[in-house]
């Protein structure tokens, strides 16, 4: 299993930009395709980004496709997801986790979480 640990967000205007990190833990992190998610107060978790184990392949909500761009470094077994022109509604609280390419969409491959990581974006 990988455990992961989210970090890199804060407060940031409408507009601007951040890089979330998502560290990984154990040796297999380069065998699993990855994803961010997030989850916004009141609201469900819901997909965000995948990309393929080896990178080859992306994948992105609609909301956030030609803002955000995953990206990952299996020699460091870590996960960025680069995040420009953020805007209000991205606001939430991001979270990393294993996926599974199905149908409908990504994912989460494994039941934990880890405490995420909180991006507030103000207007």
């Amino acid at each position: 299993q990988v455990q992961a640990a989210e970090s890199g967000g804060g407060l940031v205007q409408a507009g601007g930009s951040l890089r979330l990190s998502c560290a990984a833990s154990g040796r297999t992190f380069s065998n699993y395709n990855m994803g961010w998610f997030r989850q916004a107060p009141g609201k469900e978790r819901e997909f965000v980004a995948a990309i393929t184990w080896s990178g080859s392949a992306r994948y992105y909500a609609d909301s956030v496709k030609g803002r955000f761009t995953i990206s990952r470094d299996n020699a460091n077994n870590t996960m960025y997801l680069q995040m420009n022109s953020l805007k209000p509604e991205d606001t939430a609280v991001y979270y990393c986790n294993a996926v599974l390419l199905v149908v409908g969409g990504p994912k989460p491959l494994f039941g934990s979480w880890g405490q995420g990581t909180q991006v507030t974006v103000s207007s």
